[in-house]
């Protein structure tokens, strides 16, 4: 099974080709402007080197947020125009926190894990997971001592691109692993992908926006 992932939702444009759940092509281009524009050239790039075309897929996997109001504005346009242009494959979202637990390999399992994601503000995106993966609580922008009083006395796993920032301060917490990531594996962002195809468990992408986006009218 040909599987296309990719995101935009932060501070890059990453594509990952998978083939029955094996990397045949990744791109990652760091970036904090311009995803939208470099997506598809990249998508073309891929397929081209492999002699395939766009109805060789068999899903398409996109990363719903959170993350830059455009950036998931920008990687759910591009998947559900793919997804209608070839309606044998297959669609799926997959959020960052389920993308970020997936990283984390089994011997790095705390009993609670916490994904912390940058929000550029002085806040951060939060979803705690238990040991087996599912999710205890729901996705939401927390302040640091929120957080905090969420994790106090637990043996706890921290991963997510605000790691860094968020121990940049003495947090007190029993920490058991800390993954301070510059950006989301898209190699576990096709894992999710593909563990859904394989459950019969898809779900049509769907922003997740945990805030309003910044605008301001002109004056």
């Amino acid at each position: 099974m040909l599987n296309l992932a990719f995101d935009t939702t932060a501070g890059s444009c990453a594509v990952i080709l998978t083939k029955d759940e094996k990397t045949l092509a990744k791109n990652v281009q760091k970036m904090d402007f311009g995803q939208a524009e470099a997506l598809f050239p990249t998508i073309k790039d891929i397929f081209d080197a492999h002699n395939l075309q766009p109805a060789n897929i068999d899903l398409i996997t996109v990363c719903t947020g959170p993350g830059s109001f455009t950036g998931v504005r920008s990687s759910l346009a591009a998947a559900r125009t793919l997804g209608f242009a070839l309606p044998r494959a297959g669609l799926t979202g997959v959020s960052a926190f389920e993308a970020y637990v997936r990283d984390l390999a089994d011997e790095e399992l705390a009993f609670y894990n916490a994904v912390i994601i940058e929000t550029k503000r002085d806040d951060f995106y939060f979803q705690c997971f238990d040991a087996g993966r599912h999710k205890i609580s729901e996705p939401e922008a927390l302040n640091y001592d929120d957080i905090i009083d969420r994790l106090r006395h637990k043996k706890v796993t921290l991963i997510g691109d605000g790691v860094e920032r968020f121990l940049s301060r003495p947090s007190g917490l029993s920490l058991h692993v800390i993954r301070m990531e510059d950006n989301l594996s898209v190699e576990a962002l096709a894992a999710c992908g593909d563990e859904k195809f394989r459950l019969k468990k898809t779900d049509y992408p769907k922003p997740l926006y945990l805030r309003a986006p910044d605008v301001s009218l002109k004056k």
